[in-house]
């Protein structure tokens, strides 16, 4: 998909969403290590769960199901989270979206991503966090 053609409005658009976006992240070099070397992720058993929680977020459909605060506290503990791996996350996340969605369903998933960012930076990471302006500062790219 290349450029937003319409809003996130099923679960095969929150799947599409999902993989694209951590894609971008198995290739970003600030966040990749956190993904793939601390934490190890297991993505065929991971994205499955995320594409849930985002349905249920979204939409208000299947399980939700994820220790979202107990796992970012076990990563937090074995490597610190900083601003600028929230910033980069939360960026990729806005620009994966705005590549390919717009309408309410995409801007409620951004929205959503920066209180569940601000709240687990607060609260678990210890630091105060806001999402950026603009996406492409915290990344240097330019969405699509």
């Amino acid at each position: 998909m290349t450029g937003a053609v319409g809003d996130l409005a099923t679960p095969a658009d929150v799947h599409d969403l999902v993989t694209r976006f951590y894609r971008e992240i198995v290739f970003d070099e600030l966040l990749e290590p956190i993904f793939g070397e601390v934490a190890e992720v297991d993505w065929a058993n991971h994205i499955p769960k995320l594409i849930d929680y985002w349905c249920w977020i979204l939409f208000g459909t299947g399980p939700n199901s994820a220790p979202v605060t107990k796992v970012h506290r076990h990563l937090h503990g074995q490597r610190p989270i900083e601003p600028d791996h929230c910033d980069r996350w939360f960026a990729l996340w806005a620009l994966t979206i705005d590549a390919g969605w717009t309408g309410p369903y995409a801007v409620r998933a951004k929205d959503h991503a920066a209180t569940l960012m601000a709240g687990m930076a607060k609260h678990v990471f210890g630091f105060s966090w806001t999402a950026p302006e603009r996406a492409e500062a915290a990344t240097g790219r330019v969405a699509p």
